[in-house]
């Protein structure tokens, strides 16, 4: 049966069910044949070649078939695809066909339904070859060189450099080129240049002298200089001085991080080795709480489940992560260490797609596509640890005397929907839930009156809104709103603190080009949060007073109370490119906090400059004020200090990027940061500080077998707590963080990867001895002073994963082995006294942690 013959079926099938129809003609009349039409394309805007087919190495022609259901408007209701071919071809196909406009099918002039099959093909981009001339001395550009490009059939292009010796040649298919360069005067140079389908590149030829002039004193005559070529593949500097991005791949495959995106930031350089017990990220020498976390703008209390062994937004659902180590954009505020903002990614279009994997860290599932026919597109995610089934036990087969039973879980829901082809709409919903209970069968030395179930309970959940629209080629604005709730619960005993607050937040920004080299960016940023806070504790001691005994003797203190943090802020930041190579950001930022009632100014300026375009080298730099509002806790008339105001730092950083190749790039940053006004508890903002170090990145850029970087920090953090007082070590200063990792294709579904990590122990205060005291009747540490004057050793550990990958008809299936500290170093975190703390034990960070998982993807 033919296509037409096939569609014209379906027409008529479709009509005898909407309409009666006369089955008996008149006597001696021929039955009437109804007359139908086919939908005719009246606007077609075509599918674009896939950027993930170039991003996965595939650079072919395809076809796509898809069925199409159109109404009697002429309006694509519906579109399936035949045979997915993958790659992003079929998404593509299937978003393109929705914008297609029918005039609609007829029936004897009657516009009807119909259902028909049509055929996308796709043809790979061309590649573009460009270039510039140049001298070999001075390199002074060479106009009207004339540049010779022969394809691989023996066909020929000519182009003429201009006055700035550039050229350019587009709508190239892909292949290899011999590429001949010459200029009158000037050697002729010849080179072959292979280049990709959707690829541009670029080379700098120089010309020199003919051969009996070009050498250089005391070189034998007849001998030229090389001439280099390098490609170059560049994109948009960021707004800031420094801005870690990795690829897909690095993400979910680096050693040691269970294949979880965001434990990814942990090997970057300027990041220090995180607390086992918090998982909270310590950025160039701050406290943990000084970074800040965002999803898609909406601030989040935390990124980690406790330990750090996983994110609360597992790698399926992300679209990216930025992280900014320091000196961050204006958009940014109420935090002085670091940045780190994810984005949710949209649900796939094309049809259901189903992913489940499992392992010894957890189970974890994720189902997106279309939702039916509405034209609204929905992801659901969850997950849920697996270390209380099996590490529970191990305590009770071993006696352990503490028993620890750990359960996490994480929830996603996008529903996402495109309004036109320049504006989108997307809610979320997601959160995270963590649960620990420590279970003490008996009191230790040092806190008599301790023992039983020690449980923390900690979480948050965001209803999330986001609407994105491209106003008009100069003009973009993005809005995205959300409510929600973080609550953290303690209790030991009769002791317990629990907050819990309702954020309320909102970013509204527009970018608007008011030239070509400048675009204005201006922003409302808004933090509302009602929150309760309750507590039953020891009341601190009095700064420069000793601890009065057992924090659990100690008499504890009620308090419980009602209030709102309200936080609104105000920012202009303008993107200027004032000339070739150059890129600067100035910023301000102005926020107000209602605890101390008082606004906060925050100027920033990010200088950006190439000093060379092949291979790029780019010197960056810039300096910059932050502002933090101190704590809820902080500002509380019985635990913390009223009157307060908000922490202060400025940033300064200066740094080099430089690619070698197209897979090689190195950079080297060093920053300084000034810390006042720091929150000292019992003492107000009386403290300060200063951060100061280098951190550098050497990194091989993911090809088809590898990827992997070598990562160094050098840095110090210093505090003193008042004026006067000495500058100390800060309890969370790590001087050396060396990370080198790798993975590697070995072919046949296999990857192998290591990763071996060396840093400086964490800052502690170790215990002299003890004494007896007789009014409570147990030993108290005389601890040493000053505080955290000694470090624990060096932490160093290997990590391997070893990934095995099927790709049966229905999808792919994996395995794979991801093995911490594989020859289990005892890494100290720790050491725990005896009664009378006379004698000390080592309390060591994790063993070796073997988690074996299968992963299946349809």
């Amino acid at each position: 049966m033919s296509l037409v013959a096939a569609a014209l079926l379906a027409l008529a099938s479709g009509s005898a069910r909407a309409q009666p129809q006369q089955l008996t003609p008149p006597a001696g009349e021929p039955p009437r044949v109804p007359v139908v039409t086919m939908p005719v394309v009246k606007a077609n805007e075509g599918a674009a070649y896939p950027k993930r087919a170039l991003d996965e190495g595939f650079r072919q022609p395809a076809e796509v078939a898809l069925r199409l259901e159109i109404d009697a408007t002429g309006v694509v209701t519906r579109a399936v695809v035949e045979t997915p071919v993958g790659h992003g071809f079929d998404e593509a196909a299937v978003a393109a066909a929705q914008k297609l406009q029918f005039e609609p099918a007829t029936r004897d002039g009657k516009a009807v339904a119909a259902r028909i099959r049509f055929l996308y093909r796709f043809a790979p981009p061309p590649a573009v070859l460009a270039g510039r001339v140049v001298t070999l001395a001075g390199e002074r550009p060479v106009a009207g060189a004339t540049v010779v490009v022969r394809e691989p059939g023996g066909q020929e292009r000519t182009a003429t450099t201009g006055a700035d010796g550039a050229w350019r040649m587009a709508d190239l298919p892909p292949g290899t080129y011999h590429v001949t360069v010459s200029a009158p005067g000037m050697e002729a140079h010849q080179a072959d240049e292979s280049v990709q389908a959707g690829e541009e590149l670029s080379a700098t030829d120089r010309l020199a002298p003919p051969r009996a002039t070009a050498a250089a004193p005391g070189i034998g005559e007849g001998k030229a200089e090389e001439v280099e070529e390098v490609q170059v593949r560049g994109q948009k500097p960021p707004r800031e001085v420094t801005k870690r991005t990795l690829e897909q791949r690095e993400l979910s495959r680096i050693p040691g991080t269970n294949g979880d995106a965001l434990r990814s930031l942990q090997n970057l350089p300027g990041v220090a080795r995180s607390p086992a017990i918090t998982g909270l990220l310590i950025v160039r020498g701050s406290a943990p709480q000084d970074t800040q976390y965002f999803v898609d703008g909406t601030p989040v209390p935390l990124v980690y489940h406790f330990g750090g062994l996983s994110s609360v937004v597992p790698t399926e659902m992300l679209d990216r992560i930025d992280f900014y180590p320091g000196n961050f954009s204006a958009q940014y505020g109420r935090a002085m260490g670091g940045i780190v903002d994810v984005g949710l990614t949209d649900p796939k279009k094309d049809r259901l797609h189903v992913m489940a994997q499992a392992d010894f860290i957890d189970t974890r599932a994720l189902v997106q596509g279309p939702l039916f026919d509405t034209g609204w597109n929905l992801a659901i995610g969850a997950r849920r640890s697996n270390l209380d089934a099996w590490l529970s036990p191990i305590f009770q087969a071993t006696g352990a005397g503490v028993r620890v039973t750990p359960v996490y879980y994480d929830y996603q829901a996008v529903l996402e929907r495109d309004l036109n082809k320049r504006s989108s709409v997307r809610f979320a919903f997601f959160g995270s839930d963590d649960k620990l209970d420590v279970f003490l069968p008996s009191a230790s030395s040092g806190e008599p009156d301790l023992a039983g179930t020690i449980g923390s309970h900690t979480g948050f959940w965001r209803v999330q809104g986001l609407y994105r629209n491209r106003l008009t080629d100069d003009t973009e604005l993005r809005v995205v709103g959300a409510v929600g709730e973080d609550y953290v619960e303690f209790n030991a005993g009769s002791l317990f603190f629990k907050i819990a607050d309702y954020p309320i937040t909102s970013r509204v920004e527009l970018a608007q080009k008011l030239e070509k080299r400048l675009t204005m960016n201006v922003g409302f940023d808004v933090y509302y949060a009602p929150y309760t806070l309750s507590a039953q504790l020891p009341a601190p001691p009095k700064a420069g007073q000793p601890p009065s005994g057992p924090f659990s003797s100690q008499p504890p203190i009620t308090t419980s109370l009602s209030d709102s943090l309200y936080q609104p802020a105000f920012y202009t930041e303008f993107e200027a490119t004032p000339w070739k190579g150059g890129r600067i950001v100035p910023g301000m930022r102005l926020d107000y906090t209602k605890d101390t009632k008082a606004w906060d100014f925050a100027p920033r300026v990010v200088v950006r400059q190439d000093v060379a375009e092949d291979p790029r080298t780019t010197l960056k730099g810039g300096v910059g004020m932050f502002a933090q509002p101190p704590q809820p806790q902080e500002t509380n008339a019985v635990f913390g200090t009223p009157g307060l105001t908000s922490n202060r730092s400025t940033h300064y950083d200066l740094g080099v990027e430089h690619e070698f190749t197209r897979h090689i790039e190195a950079s080297l940053d060093g920053f300084y940061k000034q810390l006042d006004n720091l929150v000292e508890p019992g003492l107000g903002n009386t403290g300060s500080g200063v951060v100061y170090g280098a951190e550098t990145l050497l990194r091989y850029k993911p090809d088809e077998r590898f990827f992997g970087w070598v990562a160094y920090t050098l840095s110090r953090s210093l505090r003193r707590t008042q004026q006067g007082a000495p500058l100390r070590t800060f309890q969370f200063d790590e001087t050396h963080i060396l990370t080198v990792l790798g993975s590697y294709r070995i072919g046949k579904g296999w990857e192998f990867g290591m990763r071996y990590r060396l840093t400086s122990g964490y800052m502690y205060t170790p215990n002299g001895y003890g004494f007896y005291d007789e009014n409570i009747g147990t030993y108290l540490p005389l601890s040493s002073y000053p505080p955290n004057d000694s470090r624990l050793p060096l932490f160093h550990a290997l990590d391997v994963r070893v990934d095995k990958t099927w790709k049966p008809y229905w999808g792919k299936l994996s395995i794979y082995l991801d093995v911490l500290n594989v020859y289990n170093q005892g890494n100290v975190l720790g050491y725990s006294y005896d009664y009378n703390f006379t004698h000390s034990a080592q309390a060591n960070d994790l063993p070796i942690i073997p988690s074996i998982g299968v992963r299946a993807e349809y």
